[in-house]
């Protein structure tokens, strides 16, 4: 007989843990991560394009202090943008079957991504051009999706990012927490 107060004891939780389904893992492979992908490398080619062209002429009419912020924001831009183009391109090579899971995973470990600053901004940073500023906010936006693809890929249960859009993963995520409650991490 099963005690009731016993969850262990229940021959129902082992079947459902054997029978459990890596749900992440498919998500990535899905749909969903080619968008990300065209999104990543499109935002990608704007920002080489427009740091190259017309961000440089930008540049050049901008105060001292914004001048200095422009070029470290830049720099951090740019690096962020390529440790993002490693992790999707190591993601499609996975999904198109080129590379194993398990190899990814190695060399993902090698990308280190570098941390967002909590907040934007101080002297200067309001004189930086706005499309500078628009990059740099869809860089984060990109980088906060693909953690949470990264998440989910390695079997973990993303946090909801607040929905940009009705359909989004983070509205998705945030349906099925409502439907099944709060989903442990």
């Amino acid at each position: 007989m099963v005690e009731c107060g016993n969850p262990e004891a229940s021959p129902v939780n082992d079947s459902q843990d054997k029978a459990a389904i890596a749900l992440g893992p498919r998500i990535v492979a899905s749909g969903g991560f080619t968008l990300l992908y065209r999104e990543g490398m499109s935002l990608i080619e704007d920002v080489a394009a427009y740091l190259d062209g017309d961000g440089r002429a930008e540049s050049r009419g901008l105060p001292r202090e914004a001048s200095f912020v422009y070029a470290t924001e830049s720099m951090r831009l740019t690096t962020r943008l390529m440790q993002l183009a490693s992790w999707l391109l190591l993601q499609r090579a996975v999904n198109e079957g080129e590379i194993t899971t398990e190899n990814a995973r190695l060399e993902k470990e090698k990308v280190k991504f570098s941390a967002t600053p909590d907040q934007r901004g101080g002297p200067g940073y309001d004189d930086l051009p706005e499309r500078l500023r628009a990059y740099i906010a869809q860089g984060d936006r990109l980088f906060d999706r693909v953690q949470q693809f990264d998440k989910l890929e390695r079997g973990g249960i993303a946090e909801a990012a607040p929905a940009a859009n009705e359909g989004s993963i983070g509205d998705q995520l945030a349906r099925l927490r409502a439907a099944f409650g709060r989903l442990q991490s």
